[in-house]
């Protein structure tokens, strides 16, 4: 078994290195679906192992779209929908989605799924159907690192949490349809789910909806207790997507209306800077999963946030989550 720079035992301590790869020489199984399906079901080790080194990515064994399927069942117990979640990605299967359908020549930055929910899942794991013709690495980091990359004054301003807005439309606008983000056509569904988050909404006149949810920027891990950087502050600002296409935006919406709008626990606006530079310290410190057709990776949501590096040629990886 060996991380992304040195041999390490299962039980040993990685510090900032988030990433195991896992062979069938590791497991003493044969390199076949079968083999690793055997390894995954000693679920106790598979748990140790993950909460050790945070992210395990498991190559050679050849899984497929017909057998990935028992590999889920076995490292993700109770498979979560996409409820509430704000990238755009297809349902292809049992609580099986495709990774966030974005431009391929754009780069995803770093973040844990769904950290601006009320919950979240605990982990993610990602198949790869067909890897690209290059490039279409999915990073990771450690949220501790991502953490103490940060300067002091960046990490200050954003301990009293953050506070995002969602700006749903009903079936046509920029951005998702409320229809979409919570997989239902059901009014009454969306505000029984609503209810249990602690979330502020209210039904616009042109059938939209607007969801405001106060979060932390900050979380500790249940078992571990390692506090991280946990927020997609950057992701859900202007400034991440570029003086153009802000400036654009800017001429249709005022930002309280676009799709996704975040501000600081008071409602006072973020700087530019402060998620400029949480969004470039997570992708530096972060360590890349260059993809072979048929790879695993799981990840703990928790001390690991993931993202995605451009890419060319055709390239299809599943995702799935579990609470």
């Amino acid at each position: 078994m060996t991380d992304v720079t040195t041999a390490i035992s299962p039980a040993a301590d990685t510090d900032h290195t988030p990433l195991l790869e896992v062979t069938s020489a590791d497991t003493g199984t044969e390199a076949t679906p079968e083999g690793l399906l055997s390894y995954l079901a000693d679920t106790e080790n598979v748990d140790r192992l993950l909460l050790a080194h945070k992210a395990l990515v498991f190559r050679g064994f050849g899984l497929t779209a017909d057998t990935v399927d028992q590999a889920l069942d076995l490292i993700l117990r109770n498979r979560l929908a996409y409820v509430h979640g704000n990238s755009p990605r297809t349902k292809v299967g049992d609580n099986l989605y495709t990774s966030t359908e974005y431009p391929q020549q754009f780069t995803i930055s770093m973040h844990n799924e769904l950290s601006y929910a009320e919950s979240w899942p605990t982990r993610l794991a990602f198949f790869c159907q067909q890897a690209a013709e290059t490039g279409g690495a999915t990073p990771v980091v450690d949220g501790e690192a991502w953490l103490a990359a940060l300067d002091p004054e960046v990490r200050e301003a954003f301990a009293p949490g953050v506070r995002y807005t969602q700006n749903l439309h009903d079936g046509m606008g920029l951005g998702k349809s409320w229809q979409d983000t919570f997989e239902t056509q059901d009014r009454a569904v969306v505000e029984e789910y609503l209810r249990g988050t602690g979330a502020d909404w209210d039904w616009r006149a042109d059938g939209g909806l607007r969801v405001s949810l106060l979060r932390p920027a900050t979380v500790r891990h249940p078992v571990t207790g390692a506090e991280v950087w946990f927020n997609q502050a950057d992701q859900w600002h202007p400034a991440s997507l570029g003086d153009e296409a802000a400036g654009a935006l800017a001429q249709l919406l005022p930002p309280e209306e676009l799709p996704q709008h975040v501000t600081f626990a008071d409602g006072s606006p973020i700087p530019d800077s402060y998620v400029l530079q949480v969004r470039d310290r997570g992708l530096e410190t972060a360590v890349d999963v260059d993809w072979n057709t048929g790879d695993l990776l799981l990840i703990d949501n928790v001390l690991v946030g993931h993202g995605r590096r451009p890419f060319t040629g055709p390239r299809r990886i599943l995702v799935a989550m579990t609470d």
